[in-house]
């Protein structure tokens, strides 16, 4: 009988500036792709926006998503197929996560903190409407 064998990933994930105006679509796209693979989500937060270092695809700025997850090693290939055929992911790199400590994993929670900027975005447009009308 073949033995299974699960092994803690970290994935980040590049998505093109536009995203950070959705934030919850894609963490839907990361989620839904790793759920394929039938992975175990420890973590998984924003990580940064930034400048990237060359336009990729006509884009000059990105998001990035940091993910911890545990899988098995024969879905890792059908995860990277899927990220690679993504629309709406600019670039995806996955590596063993043998050198992160599961205090820092926990640490790197952030879908709370997602949630959050989520709230806060939604409410923004909403608090400049009226001012824009006003004036």
């Amino acid at each position: 009988m073949t033995e299974t064998r699960i092994s803690m990933y970290e994935g980040l994930f590049l998505f093109p500036q536009s995203a950070s105006a959705d934030l919850q679509a894609a963490v839907a796209h990361i989620t839904e792709i790793l759920q394929r693979g039938h992975v175990e989500i420890v973590a998984l937060r924003k990580w940064d926006e930034r400048r990237l270092a060359y336009d990729i695809h006509g884009n000059k700025r990105g998001v990035y998503f940091l993910a911890y997850f545990k899988a098995e090693t024969s879905a890792l290939a059908g995860i990277e197929r899927d990220l690679r055929l993504s629309e709406k992911l600019l670039r995806s790199l996955i590596t063993k996560a043998n050198h992160v400590m599961p205090e820092e994993i926990a640490a790197a929670e952030g879908r709370q903190q997602i949630d959050d900027e989520i709230k806060l975005r939604a409410a923004q447009p909403a608090a400049a409407a009226p001012a824009a009308t006003d004036a």
